[in-house]
């Protein structure tokens, strides 16, 4: 094997690619493999290496990173996230038009060519925009965090996403509930009963539930940090049934923890049984904070409830609450008079008229 200590292009027993090793300006010291068996494409390889770390060191001009360099990196970053595998997916559809770039190639005009290619695939505009919003965090954790580069073009998120408005009344939820496998129903009447989404339902064990106290603990959050979850008594209704079905685990199916994805063949049966169409599970939650603000829950209240970091997500259902303007609706109800000034638009034209 090599000498550690030897520098330029050498061979090792253990590999069938050249491999280079070199010294930067910086101080740092670099071997690695090449990639390559030709000689002379190594040697350019380092020759490149060098040169690069040369002009960031004496002149400040960083080294060219790659769209794909950086698309790894990124990926190690995103690899715990509950959506890893779309934010993996999307990297592959960008790959196309991104794919041969270095980051300091990306501009308006690329942007641009994502978001025809997408248009003229029939994409819409906020399936687009998480296109671009992948884009934009990955472009934007390379200029502020990994220092790679000094500026980005501005991405702008398209107009025209509809927001997504679709939950139950108390009547068809109980025509779901009905319909449901009894597994199924439990799930369904927990998640209307707290708003939990299906992987902190799924994952709930019974250690992190306190039935006395009617709390529990979720530690499998969406953004990853643990809350406490107050209990009503619906959800600890829901919760007793289970007793006994499993030592760990608080929802099951035929004593075997779920794994699989809950809008499985059994949620799409049921929902055809209900009549409903273009219902998500998620949508219970949706259908959860439309119930709460039509009770008078507040926006802040709601927020702590359903483990929101910000009101962003909150204030959509800030429509389904009226209750704080019903005193400001009643101020010009016919026959309460109030002080309403006695003014009319013909009076103003009559005394001009006059003038």
């Amino acid at each position: 094997m090599a000498q550690q200590t030897q520098e330029g292009v050498y061979r090792r027993q253990d590999s069938r690619y050249w491999w280079i090793a070199t010294t930067l300006p910086n101080g740092k010291r670099i071997r690695q493999s090449s990639g390559t068996k030709i000689r002379t494409d190594a040697e350019a390889l380092l020759a490149k290496i060098r040169l690069e770390a040369f002009r960031e060191h004496h002149f400040g001009i960083k080294s060219q990173r790659s769209w794909q360099e950086a698309v790894v990196r990124y990926l190690a970053i995103k690899v715990n996230l509950r959506s890893f595998n779309d934010v993996q997916r999307i990297c592959r559809k960008l790959d196309p038009y991104l794919g041969h770039l270095t980051l300091d190639q990306i501009n308006g005009d690329v942007i641009w060519n994502v978001v025809q290619g997408q248009l003229k695939k029939g994409n819409a505009p906020a399936t687009i925009n998480r296109y671009l919003s992948i884009i934009r965090n990955l472009l934007k954790m390379a200029r502020e965090e990994w220092q790679w580069i000094d500026s980005m073009p501005k991405i702008r998120m398209l107009p025209g996403e509809v927001e997504r408005d679709r939950w139950l009344n108390r009547e068809e939820a109980g025509q779901l509930i009905a319909v449901a496998p009894d597994h199924l129903a439990a799930l369904i009447r927990f998640a209307l009963a707290t708003g939990c989404r299906a992987r902190e339902i799924t994952g709930l064990e019974w250690n992190r539930v306190d039935l006395e106290r009617q709390t529990a603990w979720l530690n499998q959050t969406k953004n990853g940090t643990p809350r406490g979850l107050p209990l009503n008594h619906d959800a600890v209704a829901v919760l007793k049934e289970q007793k006994g079905k499993h030592q760990r685990f608080c929802f099951t199916y035929f004593g075997k923890p779920i794994v699989w994805e809950i809008t499985n063949s059994a949620w799409h049966t049921a929902l055809k049984k209900a009549g409903f169409a273009d219902f998500r599970f998620h949508d219970l939650r949706h259908t959860w904070a439309s119930w709460h603000r039509q009770a008078g829950t507040s926006c802040d209240e709601l927020k702590d409830l359903g483990g929101w970091k910000s009101r962003v997500m909150v204030d959509r259902y800030a429509k389904y609450a009226t209750e704080h303007l019903a005193v400001a609706a009643a101020r010009i109800e016919n026959g309460r008079g109030g002080d309403v000034v006695q003014l009319s638009r013909f009076c103003h034209v009559r005394n001009a008229k006059r003038g």
